[in-house]
């Protein structure tokens, strides 16, 4: 798979991308990330990809010309145009669903705003996905791409090293994941829960699934109406 990120930053990006997992992923060819400055295609002699907005107001906007240059030339650079996320709050919640069909795509671009945001033209003419990481606000797209690449790598082939390592955790499956413990087995007086230590897998399994439904209900109870549950579930549960 590839990913790039269209940046006024692809320094910033890179350092975080370099390292970790993500950063181990990429070493062994597992993915491929490029970020790319979007000044590279300015027009302008000073590399300037912005200016104040029609109509006054705070801030700077980011001019259409850059943005669409740069998503043109990697499109012609791959043979095809990869599809394309631009990161804004207005756009749809992230969620492990969308990481999970977003992992099976051959080549994503994600696109980073900044300053006050981009000029709407560019918007109308690439149509891109949008994609928030939540409900408030970041000084530029950057983090928001590094969150969406960080989860769409790990859920890449061979990168971790077994599937458990993310069908157990939150969200997966629409509930939060269980408690975890290691070791000492006794801290400040709280010990390990004695069926962790039984050797007793599917008793083991029982408790985990126990504790992920109750801990899904007192937290996030909206999420399980996107669980799949028995009808024992049911009932423990008061649903």
């Amino acid at each position: 798979m590839r990913i790039d990120i269209l940046t006024l930053f692809p320094e910033m990006c890179n350092a975080y991308l370099s390292e970790s997992i993500v950063g181990r992923a990429r070493a062994a060819g597992k993915v491929e990330i490029v970020c790319t400055d979007i000044r590279n295609y300015t027009l302008d002699k000073h590399r300037r990809v912005d200016d104040s907005p029609y109509g006054g107001g705070w801030g700077m906007i980011m001019q259409a010309q850059p943005i669409y240059d740069c998503y043109c030339a990697l499109s012609a650079q791959l043979g095809a145009a990869p599809h394309l996320i631009y990161l804004t709050p207005q756009g749809k919640t992230l969620t492990q669903q969308r990481v999970c069909e977003l992992a099976k795509m051959d080549s994503i671009a994600l696109l980073c705003g900044h300053y006050e945001g981009v000029d709407e033209r560019v918007i109308e003419e690439l149509k891109p996905e949008e994609i928030s990481i939540g409900d408030y606000v970041l000084t530029g797209g950057e983090p928001g791409a590094l969150v969406i690449a960080d989860a769409v790598v790990r859920m890449l082939p061979g990168v971790l090293s077994d599937d458990e390592c993310f069908t157990d955790e939150s969200h997966f499956n629409s509930l939060l994941e269980y408690p975890q413990y290691t070791h000492p087995y006794e801290w400040r007086g709280k010990k390990v829960p004695d069926v962790l230590l039984s050797g007793h897998h599917e008793n083991i399994k029982r408790w985990r699934r126990l504790q992920s439904l109750k801990r899904t209900k007192e937290r996030r109870s909206d999420l399980l109406a996107g669980a799949e549950l028995t009808q024992e579930e049911r009932r423990l549960l008061g649903l």
